[in-house]
């Protein structure tokens, strides 16, 4: 068998190639960012091209410089920005518009239109998902009713559908010539359009958005020893290896941190924080703003569902702060300068920039700065930053444990924000509990691979997996009960300034 597994980890900002080997340890991987397109307050769009050109390069070019060929791959692994919405036409293979990011708010009348209407427990209880913006179904519904000849195009069977995932299998497997039109139940599952019981697509969750059944792909198990497709022998690998692990990005690092037990979470810091829980077999319906979701399915053996907290704006936040305000000229420097204070200086900063998601759910928030003196600086907004990152994380953790009844006793964490050392401190300390990196951080491509190799048995089974995992750093808590409850306290006032700033239909 090949010695190595691939995984393409196609993110909101970036795209990257990995290649792990049987110890689950890196073994090379090339990455480039894409254009992030902002039309309008509160639009956010991604070029599909543009990001189907830079995946066949970060694949070519790992390759070339590991010296590896197609056959030295036993599988192909795929994760993906979940919600984020393409469609195209399966003749021509041009997309008709720009992807719709999963933070964009263009849909907010849509989903305040089907809660009004009630339309809304339906997809809670069908979908596990609140009406909101962020999930694909509204975005689609926009695409129909805003783009001309989408909807006709899509009735006749030529406009279709997919996340990020389907559009590079599409891409991958044939494209135009036979590309094949799937996606996986944790893809599906984002969408409000796939029944959590079924794992299939339902038809009343589709009439409430207008939707043809048409567009939308095949959903697959997660890793799927039938495959979704090999490449084809004139793309980016330039032979043949077998598509056979799809995953969205978040359950994708949470198989990456081998969370595979109920009752065992993780934390990704990416462009956003979430939280998952695995709850095993269970739907488990939440009663505090979270989402219930497929975490997995790995062959023919029944899904594992999760509960997710999703936060909206958390890395992007640093981002902010370097291409927007200019304080900072990399994300790195954000820890250097936000160590020169040694508190936030009563300052609080809470990006609501596409309203606030779990365990709020409210598009009507908007970004907000609080507690501003003239005796604060960059350095204090640099610290407010990353504190909004970690109290954001609170708001979910709680959340988690009033609606699972499981106390978190330590939080294992992946994801670009975990190098932040400063950071991950200030998680353990709002959270009073020991916060965990793992030796390999990009947990995202890490369970790609996995799923990928799993069904095809490059890994045995998920004992061992489990081998895989090592800790490289841990962090223990330093505040006090009383400094933890005062910065919680004064978090939440600062969120509590930030609603009913947009009026919403």
């Amino acid at each position: 068998m090949a010695d190595f597994v691939g995984a393409v980890d196609q993110g909101t900002t970036s795209t990257r190639f990995m290649v792990f080997d049987h110890r689950g340890n890196e073994v090379g991987r090339h990455q480039l960012e894409h254009e992030q397109i902002l039309p309008k307050a509160g639009w956010v769009e991604h070029n599909p091209v543009e990001i189907w050109d830079r995946t066949q390069s970060v694949i070519r070019t790992a390759m070339n410089r590991l010296h590896l060929d197609a056959s030295d791959l036993a599988a192909l692994g795929i994760t993906n920005q979940r919600e984020t919405t393409v469609v195209w036409n399966r003749k021509t293979g041009r997309p008709y518009h720009n992807a719709i990011v999963w933070q964009d708010t263009r849909t907010d009348r849509i989903a305040s239109a089907l809660d009004r209407g009630g339309k809304g427990d339906i997809i809670r209880r069908k979908a596990g998902l609140p009406p909101a913006t962020y999930f694909s179904g509204g975005k689609i519904q926009w695409i129909l009713e805003n783009v001309d000849g989408v909807r006709e195009a899509a009735e006749q069977g030529d406009a279709i559908f997919g996340n990020t995932d389907s559009w590079l299998i599409w891409n991958l497997t044939g494209g135009t010539d036979g590309g094949n039109h799937i996606t996986d139940v944790t893809n599906a599952s984002r969408t409000m359009l796939m029944n959590l019981e079924t794992l299939d697509w339902d038809d009343e969750l589709l009439s409430l958005f207008d939707i043809p059944r048409a567009m939308l792909p095949e959903i697959r198990p997660s890793s799927d020893p039938g495959t979704y497709g090999t490449t084809r022998a004139n793309g980016p690998l330039g032979g043949e290896v077998p598509i056979t692990g799809d995953l969205g990005d978040q359950q994708a690092a949470t198989v990456g941190q081998v969370c595979f037990a109920p009752g065992e979470a993780k934390n990704t810091y990416g462009t956003g924080n979430f939280m998952l829980l695995n709850t095993g077999p269970d739907i488990v319906r939440s009663e505090n703003g979270l989402l219930t979701t497929v975490c997995y399915q790995f062959g023919d053996a029944a899904p594992v569902y999760a509960l997710e907290g999703s936060i909206a704006v958390t890395g992007s936040a640093i981002q902010w702060l370097r291409d927007q305000l200019g304080i900072i000229s990399g994300a790195s420097q954000s820890e250097a300068l936000a160590r020169q204070v040694e508190d936030n200086g009563g300052v609080y900063f809470v990006p609501a920039f596409s309203g606030l998601f779990a365990p709020y759910w409210r598009s009507d928030a908007r970004g907000a700065i609080v507690g501003l003196s003239r005796y604060n600086t960059n350095a204090h907004l640099a610290r407010a930053a990353l504190e909004a990152i970690c109290y954001q994380s609170r708001d979910v953790s709680d959340a988690m444990e009033q609606d699972s009844g499981v106390e978190l006793e330590v939080l294992k964490v992946d994801g670009g924000v975990t190098a932040n050392s400063l950071c991950m401190q200030m998680q353990a300390d709002i959270l009073g509990v020991p916060v965990s990196r793992p030796v390999v951080a990009e947990t995202t491509a890490l369970g790609a691979a996995y799923a990928a190799g799993l069904a095809v048995g490059f890994w045995k089974d998920t004992d061992e997996l489990r081998e895989n995992w090592n800790e490289d750093r841990r962090w223990e808590p330093t505040w006090t009960e009383e400094q933890r409850a005062e910065g919680y306290r004064n978090w939440k006032k600062a969120v509590e300034r930030t609603l009913d700033w947009v009026d919403v239909d």
